[in-house]
């Protein structure tokens, strides 16, 4: 027998409900009339992405569309800086990324480079950053966090996400911080597929949770569920639809073992395989709200009214069939709510004094080397060999890196040789140098990698390259793992554009090389 249908408030009230805790995506750069409708309707977060994003004073149109409809509107917006950018997806970012924070391992910094980011993201309307990233990279073959991280010490990891938090929040933006309870010790990428972490919860506590923990002490306003499988915690969901990861863990007393969170609890993109797959956007929804989930992030991918409907109407039906507890999806709505007047209360940019040219400081900073022997900079056109591996899905393939259009900058004449997975292997390793070595004849040679240590065919194509010409700069802009040496090696600990003119800068010899690790 179906199970018996509940007595529930009124369905004008519910329906509102259940458009509060949705943070859809739409596409184009103007607002659509289906959703400035929905937004008179109830719903009341919106998610941006790169496709939404033109120059700040076109965001800033947009988000002032949005709060003509709904002056209490939370407006989030993926900006991790570094690779991940949304405010520069066609430039590249400003700002350094975690990993190089990580690396100069300066709290001041981090918290000033988090404060300018969240002055400029409150002065483009955004109130709710996806960000940052508190993954502890513990297993360097992870292809999805990597340089997101601020590397794979947990307690330097903590401290540096508490400092983030802190300078991102004193510009009034709200962080979120992620991808609870660590997306770190995994080599599967949930976008494509659900991650499986065996670690005990002894080894959560003393790891993946430090960092958390410090977010939730400096006070984030909110928290990203991550899709994955941790049987310690629950054998058969994924954190994000686990009542034992986000009500048991994240809600929990601290006396128990829980990190006592009170604040949002955001879902990752419902859309991504890791869930999808196994339980469709709607039914995991539902679980996910169930399992203490407040805002279902969805929009990555479908970004359309369908989307929102559906599952506005998937949350009522649940409600009505006794399978979402309607105190739950109540409760859920009013945390939206009150972080959305918390937003307008901080005000844009409150407390933020600008700080320009802050990422390209830190950029220099992170900037390390293995030099051996003295290095003759740049002086005319070089080659520029640029290793590219399959874009992450959480960069996305609109933004640009490497340093070859600084050096072009620098020095005019410049030339580029893109080597591919694809090319390497229809080619082979020595046809793919032979024509690096034609296109660089006369000319100096410098190799750009990304996360060499994950990829073979880049590291065969890269020894074969400096065998060939060991008078080649390396610049590593992924992961630093074990340099090549006898050669110049720049580790920029990402691609972001700063740290690409902060190698350049070095290269041609406008600033001195850096101090090795």
């Amino acid at each position: 027998m179906p199970p018996p249908v509940r007595a529930v408030r009124p369905a004008d009230t519910l329906t509102r409900d259940a458009l509060a805790v949705l943070q859809p995506g739409f596409t184009g750069t103007t607002a659509p009339d289906w959703l400035l409708r929905r937004l008179g309707e109830g719903l009341t977060s919106v998610g941006l992405f790169g496709r939404n994003v033109a120059d700040p004073a076109q965001l800033a149109a947009l988000t002032a569309r949005l709060r003509a409809e709904r002056e209490d509107l939370l407006v989030a917006l993926d900006e991790e800086g570094g690779d991940v950018t949304r405010l520069e997806v066609r430039g590249g970012s400003s700002f350094p990324g975690n990993h190089a924070l990580g690396a100069v391992d300066d709290t001041a910094l981090t918290r000033d480079v988090a404060r300018e980011l969240g002055r400029r993201l409150a002065d483009c309307g955004i109130t709710l950053n996806w960000a940052p990233c508190a993954d502890v990279n513990s297993d360097p073959a992870n292809p999805v966090i990597g340089v997101r991280s601020f590397g794979d010490d947990p307690q330097l990891v903590a401290r540096h996400t508490a400092a983030y938090v802190e300078g991102l929040q004193s510009a009034g933006v709200a962080a979120c911080t992620k991808h609870f309870p660590g997306h770190g010790d995994t080599a599967v990428d949930s976008h494509h597929d659900l991650p499986r972490i065996t670690a005990g919860l002894a080894t959560l506590q003393e790891r993946e949770l430090v960092p958390f923990r410090a977010a939730v002490a400096a006070g984030t306003r909110a928290v990203m569920s991550a899709h994955l499988l941790l049987p310690a915690l629950d054998a058969e969901r994924p954190a994000t639809l686990s009542p034992a990861a986000l009500g048991g863990l994240l809600r929990g007393p601290v006396e128990e073992g829980g990190l006592g969170f009170d604040g949002l609890i955001v879902t990752d993109g419902m859309e991504m395989r890791a869930v999808s797959a196994a339980y469709g956007l709607e039914r995991g929804s539902v679980l996910a709200v169930a399992a203490g989930a407040d805002a279902v992030c969805v929009g990555g991918g479908p970004a359309d009214e369908d989307t929102v409907l559906r599952l506005r109407d998937a949350l009522v039906r649940a409600v009505w069939a006794g399978e979402l507890p309607e105190e739950r999806l109540a409760d859920a709505a009013a945390r939206v709510r009150a972080l959305a007047r918390w937003t307008r209360r901080t005000g844009p940019g409150e407390g933020a004094a600008p700080a320009p040219g802050i990422g390209l400081t830190a950029a220099r900073r992170a900037l390390r080397t293995t030099a051996a022997g003295p290095f003759a900079p740049l002086t005319g056109p070089v080659c520029v060999a640029a290793f590219t591996p399959l874009a992450n899905i959480a960069v996305g393939d609109e933004t640009p890196w490497g340093v070859a259009a600084e050096l072009a900058r620098q020095l005019p004449g410049t030339t580029t040789v893109t080597c591919t997975e694809e090319s390497a292997t229809a080619a082979g390793t020595p046809a793919l140098l032979d024509g690096l070595l034609t296109a660089a004849t006369g000319r100096r040679l410098v190799a750009v990698v990304r996360d060499v240590h994950r990829h073979p065919w880049m590291a065969a194509a890269l020894d074969a390259l400096l065998a060939a010409r060991p008078d080649t700069a390396v610049v590593e802009m992924g992961v630093p793992q074990a340099p090549p040496r006898g050669v110049l090696h720049l580790a920029t600990h990402g691609a972001a554009r700063v740290c690409a003119l902060a190698a350049a800068e070095v290269l041609t010899g406008r600033r001195a090389l850096p101090a090795g690790d």
